[in-house]
């Protein structure tokens, strides 16, 4: 699917999360977790690497946020205590750079040096 394409997915799928959330939170599905806040965690972490592509900076950034979401509702319902939870983000984010440099992913075209003419 070419990159114009799955922009145009983006208000659409992003409505649609939206409406998951608020329903979510509305039936109490789970009522200790803030359905809103975790979904566009995640949101943010598959749209990026939808969206972007895969590149240096998405393929650290939308696991990142991905994982986060995870977190976020293994805190909120007491099975993971935030003392917990900031180290393991900081260990994901540190394997995540790691693996960018391994795997030698593109760079993000904003990084990229311009090209003289």
């Amino acid at each position: 699917m070419a990159a114009v394409a799955k922009k145009h997915l983006l208000l659409p799928m992003l409505v649609i999360i939206l409406g998951v959330a608020w329903l979510l939170n509305a039936m109490e599905f789970m009522p200790d977790v803030d359905w809103i806040w975790t979904l566009g965690l995640a949101t943010v972490g598959i749209l990026t690497l939808g969206v972007g592509g895969l590149n240096k900076f998405t393929c650290v950034m939308g696991p990142f946020f991905i994982v986060a979401s995870v977190c976020s509702v293994l805190r909120q319902t007491s099975r993971l205590r935030l003392e917990t939870e900031i180290p393991v983000l900081i260990i994901v984010f540190g394997c995540l750079l790691l693996l960018v440099q391994i795997v030698k992913f593109p760079l993000f075209h904003a990084a990229k040096p311009e090209e003289k003419k």
